[in-house]
């Protein structure tokens, strides 16, 4: 759902998808295609929260500030399941892992990755391509090609999810048995590369 507040009405390209079951609050501007999963909560009602072109905010991920802030999610930015950014400004084609939280002022440059259930405190600042783990999160190396070009490439996946929503997602009756007519999604899955970071 979509919801005005206070005279800001959310600004959402006609090419992003946001499920009805997210709720976008107030001070938002939202780019092209991204993709808004259900459950997402992006609450721009104390400051202003901006996710520029080609980024995702998958499902049950809660973006907020303190007021007079503006949140930041730069280009391709991949918000993981369950991800907490709370007045932080997300680099360039960065990932933020399941369930982490990015507290307060922190600062990522472009190409970081941040581990699932990393916690990084507030005030934090780290330089372009870098790994971070842990809880508080610190600085584990450096991200290599390899592992960028890994999110890159699912990104891309929801990069394309949009489009994919708008064409053919719709609500519906569940089946009482399996279809064994339904095509075959293992293109989809053979895109996604296995992390080299676990290699």
């Amino acid at each position: 759902m979509i919801y005005e507040f206070k005279g800001f009405r959310p600004v959402i390209h006609e090419t992003s998808f946001i499920h009805p079951l997210a709720a976008v609050t107030g001070n938002v501007i939202i780019g092209k295609n991204c993709y808004i999963g259900p459950g997402a909560a992006i609450r721009g009602d104390w400051g202003q929260i901006i996710v520029e072109d080609g980024c995702n905010v998958q499902e049950n991920c809660t973006i907020h500030m303190f007021p007079g802030v503006t949140v930041l999610l730069k280009e391709g930015a991949h918000i993981g399941h369950g991800a907490v950014i709370h007045g932080a400004t997300i680099g360039k084609n960065c990932l933020i892992g399941m369930n982490s939280i990015v507290m307060d002022n922190v600062v990522l440059e472009d190409e970081c990755i941040v581990g699932a259930l990393s916690f990084i405190k507030a005030d934090e600042k780290f330089e372009r391509r870098i790994l971070i783990v842990g809880n508080p999160a610190k600085k584990i190396k450096e991200v290599s090609d390899e592992m960028i070009q890994w999110k890159t490439d699912g990104t891309k996946l929801y990069q394309q999810l949009p489009k994919e929503m708008f064409e053919s997602w719709s609500a519906c009756e569940p089946l009482r048995e399996v279809d064994t007519d339904l095509p075959q999604q293992e293109q989809i899955y053979n895109t996604w590369k296995r992390n080299p970071s676990e290699s």
